[in-house]
């Protein structure tokens, strides 16, 4: 009644063959997909740079791409949901709803379609929907803005390694900092550049530099933020206070490490966890579909799964607690 195939029948000696040849199909594509990205990411090295290639003036490439962000012409937050403008701009992709609202009504509609042949029943079909069409989107650029926050802060060190040998070389500080707009790919480096553009137009270093912290939304782009404030209202060495800086960062992302390293039988105890009852389930249904088939539709079996899944959801609410540590 799932409407899957009957495979009760097929010889075991067929079925492991084909699931080892699906993996490698499987593993195929996704190596021929990170070639892809890998060459994509290597044409697009900087995105500032192609917004100053395309438009004439800096001035205006630097307002077109505030704009491409989600931020007004000035730099600044310009929506109303500003936790919702915030994940547009940490995720640094074009500030496109339509396209991401499409994307999440298609992503519903799958999910719906996928519940109404499954199990049946309108309402809950048209709740699922609605949940990824309101959720879909927030997610997506949640997981999106996280992944380019963790590339930036394994940049950063280099950054203001950058940063001190242009000092040392006689360079001020402005200087120092479009040099690695140039010299550095994206995450960072378009960062970078619209901290330099916005002080070769009149902001103070330290104000620009907030502002990128508050763009990248990352502790050690906050660090750094605050060792500039900190030179520039008491004096001192800047170079020394960011390799300082670096020393420190470096010595928090090998302590990330060492966590994610002592976490992992953790996480790979909750992904067996997760997983194992719906392979189970898929296996039963495979070798007896009656055994799920002729019960599915019975509301009492119905809100079982239900409160299975609920009870799921919890447990593994609870195990991210456990193996995410907060530094």
């Amino acid at each position: 009644m799932f409407g899957l195939p009957d495979i009760s029948g097929l010889s075991l000696f067929l079925v492991i063959p084909a699931i080892m040849a699906a993996g490698a199909f499987f593993f195929v594509i996704q190596s021929v997909l990170d070639l892809l990205n890998q060459a994509k990411t290597q044409r697009i090295v900087n995105r500032r740079l192609q917004f100053k290639d395309k438009y004439a003036s800096t001035s205006e490439a630097m307002v077109e791409l505030r704009k491409s962000r989600g931020l007004d012409s000035d730099g600044n937050f310009a929506m109303p949901l500003q936790r919702f403008n915030q994940l547009v701009v940490r995720s640094g992709l074009a500030f496109q709803p339509l396209k991401w609202w499409a994307m999440s009504a298609a992503g519903g509609a799958v999910a719906a379609g996928a519940y109404m042949y499954f199990v049946g029943g309108w309402m809950p079909a048209a709740g699922i929907a609605l949940l990824v069409f309101a959720v879909g989107p927030l997610l997506f650029l949640k997981h999106v803005a996280g992944k380019r926050r963790k590339q930036l802060a394994a940049q950063l060190p280099d950054a203001l390694q950058i940063v001190c040998r242009s000092l040392e070389a006689g360079h001020p500080v402005a200087t120092a900092v479009a040099l690695v707009a140039r010299e550095m790919p994206d995450p960072i480096g378009t960062e970078f550049g619209m901290t330099a553009d916005e002080v070769s137009y009149g902001f103070s270093l330290t104000n620009a530099v907030q502002r990128m912290a508050e763009r990248a939304g990352d502790p050690d782009v906050e660090l750094f933020g605050a060792t500039v404030r900190l030179q520039e209202r008491t004096g001192g060495n800047l170079c020394e206070l960011l390799k300082a800086n670096t020393t420190t960062i470096r010595e928090r992302q090998t302590m990330r490490l060492k966590v994610k390293a002592a976490s992992s039988e953790g996480r790979a105890s909750a992904m067996i966890l997760t997983s194992a009852p719906f392979l189970v389930m898929l296996a039963i249904h495979l070798t007896r579909p009656e055994f799920y088939g002729s019960v599915i539709h019975d509301p009492l079996i119905q809100y079982g799964f239900a409160g299975l899944f609920i009870w799921m959801f919890i447990g593994n609410m609870v195990m991210r607690k456990m193996i995410n540590f907060k530094m």
